[in-house]
């Protein structure tokens, strides 16, 4: 391996003059090599010639002392067997002082020099190294704003700004070594080329690699938005789009150009280099003031599958600042900043620009009735995906108010698919991206939303305002890198022969849609694969599980404890993330973030969270209901029962599986969940929650008071929601009979009803009559064809949905289902009552359920209405009025053994 050491006679070739200039640049100069040991890429013994982008003193500077600290033999030195005094030669000379132009050398020097040096000598080699370098690519939080504006970028500058340059940035310095090139190697591939000829070739293949690597490290050249523009408007889709709205509407086809050419400027960003490091600048202290730490997981997995793909960051949507951070985080580490599609809302007069040019695109909520526009928008995203922009956008559609993934809008995933089918040039990657936050800005407006109130529109007075929240603190966040995605397996899986049919930039194959369906499944499935559980997540879930928000603290401790030791021993996959803080270090945390208090007492400290913060902490728990689905389904088959059979705790966790899965994007099929549940189950019984007996087949809960029991119920709590969703669902629509209502009308009665439930008690959950939810699920229901439309457009159903109805009895209590069935609007109550619910309640349940649920009237009869609300709230409707702190006395109406 070639070394060097400092002292070594080919670094006294140098002048003394340079050698002197070295010295004095040395204190403004600090370099980052990449790779840090580039001496390994070398062949020992073969000579050295680096080939940098652009000529300059300053670069001749910074190579020779990167490759003396490296190792690597001086660029200083004569090239051994050639008449070059130097190792090193640039592409484009920089001439001008202060704004520089950049000029081709003649290709047959030095190249053809090198060439000619080789030719006769079949046993002779030189190896050519690329070196890329780059003066303040990223600006740290120091940096002042001349830092910055004399940052690396696209532009060839002159001597003066160069020097400018490093005297401001030269301590973020990058060199970037690159894989040697065999001479000898590439002209025995090129034939009889003449030297010339050749040279000219490699010189071609050089500018190339050095684009790449210039792309790579701070992005495309797109400082001329005019440039994408034109090329949008000459683009044979668009003229032809513009030809048609010229003959539709009876006007110019200039007039009609004009528009286009409007729509086009409203849409494209206008990316420039300064403002998107001045904007990085400004970030890190507003950052600074908002968070206690950004951390990013996973980060090196996304950044080692990106090369040579087209990549398309699919974050999770919570907040205006997913965005913003996701960007930020992304320049921080060295890779280029997406382009993001934005809603035109956005583009508000002083931000909008700004917006655009850190890489924003804007569009439209809607493009009906705008073929002109659509057509536009769909050549622009083209464009950018043809260049090689990374891209990035929120497949939801908008921000979620509930802390759930929303069903997500393909219409970018469409546009993004059929751009790739047009021009399969470079593969396109998906990346998803799970966004953790500890506490949100939007919080109160989001629950405000989902109560009814309209979502107030953007403003630049509403920005104003919206200032405030810098005088608070909003913990951490976290930034997972969940599994990418490649677009060419799931095409080849659609149709093998696709590749063949990519000329007919209006096709749309019959399997375009299942595609785009199965790809944007893929991508919600994969951000929840990656979710970050931190400590307010947990506090979320186990003290919402509490009628008053409200637990002893030695039942939270347990609580917290078992909530991590079953997500450490049954991960939910090898991208999600867990908090390192232990439980007494979770609750103080949260007391420190001001989302629980602690209230004194003699017999044990209480942790609570007001009524407002309890409304709030509810998105947090959403945020990771799916991590705990299995165990949460398993508690609840054990909340009306004290034993059960396994197998049908297996059976109706299959049953039961599709609609949990499209509500909260699973990962498994109904066997790979079965697995999960029988997991699940030997981990309850490892911890004494549950025992088995019967060689395994039957399963049995402690009694109500048990410590085993309380903690069982408080993961089952986190899922009954969505079953009494279900059964809402369900009992309107059987109430009301079949052939009576529409989808549309079933929606709306099922959000009436959960409103109503939620005002009669008093529910913390606004997402508890969430539409989309209900939606959700008769889609799910029409899918499973166990509900279809008849020919007039109204719901019909079969006797599955009898079924099911009578397979709620197994996790809803009576009161509850009764609650439901007395205020879903339809028919008369005694006539619409579901013929399950109308049976005896001593009516066993289904065959494999092994115990028939415990009645009411078995309570004991001095029994309190706060005893039934402490122990066993599953009486009332106890999902959202969950259990206070426990008393030894507390009498559970599960103590007493079922009737057989």
């Amino acid at each position: 391996m070639p070394t060097m050491s400092n002292d070594s006679p080919s670094r006294s070739r140098a002048p003394w003059w340079f050698n002197l200039a070295g010295q004095l640049l040395e204190p403004w100069v600090r370099i980052r090599r990449d790779p840090a040991e580039p001496a390994t890429l070398l062949q020992p013994g073969t000579p050295v010639c680096y080939v940098i982008e652009r000529d300059g003193f300053s670069d001749a500077l910074i190579l020779d002392r990167a490759c003396r600290e490296a190792g690597l033999p001086s660029p200083m030195q004569p090239l051994p067997g050639t008449r070059r005094k130097r190792s090193v030669f640039a592409l484009a000379r920089r001439d001008g002082w202060l704004f520089g132009r950049s000029r081709q050398r003649a290709p047959n020097e030095p190249l053809g020099q090198l060439v000619r040096s080789l030719e006769g000598e079949p046993e002779r080699d030189i190896q050519i190294v690329p070196v890329s370098i780059y003066v303040g690519r990223a600006p740290t939080r120091e940096s002042g704003w001349f830092s910055v504006l004399f940052s690396e970028n696209w532009v060839v500058v002159g001597r003066f700004r160069r020097l400018l340059a490093v005297m401001l940035n030269g301590r973020d310095t990058v060199v970037h070594f690159s894989a040697p090139v065999s001479l000898r190697q590439v002209m025995s591939e090129g034939g009889d080329l003449r030297p010339e000829r050749f040279a000219r070739k490699i010189a071609r293949v050089l500018r190339t690699h050095f684009r790449r690597i210039r792309a790579a490290v701070i992005g495309p050249d797109l400082s001329h938005r005019r440039t994408v523009v034109d090329a949008v408007l000459n683009a044979e889709p668009v003229r032809s789009a513009i030809a048609a709205t010229a003959a539709k509407e009876n006007i110019p086809p200039a007039k009609a150009w004009r528009r286009a050419q409007d729509m086009a400027m409203e849409i494209a960003a206008d990316y420039s280099h300064p403002v998107v490091r001045s904007v990085s600048f400004l970030l890190s202290n507003f950052w600074n003031k908002l968070y206690d730490g950004i951390a990013m997981h996973h980060f090196d997995k996304a950044r080692a599958a990106a090369p040579g793909h087209e990549v398309v960051y699919v974050p999770c949507h919570r907040s205006h600042t997913d965005y913003l951070l996701l960007s930020y985080q992304l320049h921080q580490a060295g890779v280029v900043v997406p382009h993001i599609a934005a809603g035109v809302n956005l583009n508000l007069p002083g931000i909008g620009p700004i917006l655009r040019r850190g890489g924003a695109f804007f569009l439209r909520r809607s493009f009906k009735g705008n073929a002109l526009y659509s057509v536009v928008f769909n050549e622009y995203l083209a464009q950018l995906i043809d260049r090689g922009v990374p891209i990035e956008y929120f497949i939801e559609g908008g921000r979620s108010r509930t802390g759930r993934l929303l069903a997500p809008r393909a219409g970018m995933l469409a546009m993004t698919v059929r751009a790739f089918l047009r021009a399969p040039r470079r593969p396109v990657l998906f990346q998803p991206v799970y966004i953790g936050y500890e506490k949100l800005m939007e919080g109160k407006s989001y629950i405000g939303e989902l109560s009814g109130k309209p979502k107030e529109k953007e403003s630049l007075i509403g920005l104003l305002r919206g200032l405030k929240v810098l005088r608070q603190r909003y913990g951490h966040v976290a930034l997972n890198f969940g599994e990418p995605i490649e677009l060419n397996p799931i095409l080849d899986a659609a149709d093998a022969q696709w590749r063949e049919n990519t000329n007919d930039p209006d096709a749309k194959p019959e399997w375009l849609g299942r595609v785009v369906d199965d790809l944007a499944e893929k991508i919600q499935i994969n951000i929840n694969r990656a979710a970050d559980v931190n400590p307010i997540n947990l506090l979320a879930v186990a003290l919402l599980a509490t009628p008053k928000h409200a637990m002893a603290e030695n039942d939270l401790l347990a609580q917290l404890e078992l909530m991590k030791a079953l997500l450490e021993e049954l991960p939910y996959s090898d991208r999600m993330t867990l908090t390192p803080m232990d439980p007494p270090g979770i609750i103080a945390y949260g007391e420190q973030m001001g989302w629980i208090r602690r209230v004194r007492h003699p017999l044990g400290d209480v942790l609570v969270t007001e009524d407002e913060q309890a409304v709030l902490l509810s998105y947090f728990r959403n945020n990771v209901l799916h991590l705990t689905a299995a165990a949460a389904w398993v508690a609840c088959c054990f909340l009306n029962n004290r034993r059960m059979s396994r197998a049908s705790v297996l059976r109706l966790g299959k049953v039961i599986y599709p609609f949990i899965q499209g509500e909260l994007f699973l990962p498994w099929d109904a066997d790979g969940f079965a697995m999960q549940l029988q997991a699940t189950i030997d981990f309850f019984v490892r911890r004494g929650l549950l025992e088995s007996s019967g060689e395994g087949r039957l399963l049995e809960r402690g009694p109500g008071q048990d410590d085993g029991a309380f903690q069982l119920k408080v993961i089952a709590r986190s899922l009954i929601q969505a079953f009494e969703r279900y059964y809402i669902t369900i009992a309107a629509l059987v109430k009301n009979g079949p052939h009576t209502l529409t989808a549309a009308e079933l929606e709306n009665a099922c959000t009436l009803t959960a409103q109503r439930l939620s005002l009669l008690n008093e529910l913390s959950a606004p997402e508890f009559f969430d539409k989309a939810l209900f939606r959700g699920f008769i889609q799910k229901l029409r899918e499973s064809r166990i509900v279809w439309t008849d020919p007039n457009g109204k719901l019909d159903y079969d006797a599955n949905l009898e079924v099911m109805v009578r397979d709620a009895r197994v996790i809803l209590a009576r009161e509850v289902r009764h609650s439901i069935l007395k205020i879903t609007p339809g028919g008369d109550d005694k006539e619409a009552t579901p013929a399950a619910e109308a049976a005896p309640v001593a009516t066993p349940p289904p065959a494999s359920v092994e115990e028939t649920p415990v009645q009411p009237s078995l309570l004991p009869p001095d029994a309190s209405s706060d005893d039934l609300h402490a122990r066993h709230v599953a009486t009332e409707h106890h999902e959202h009025a969950h259990e206070p702190v426990r008393t030894v006395d507390d009498k559970a109406p599960t103590d007493v053994e079922p009737r057989s």
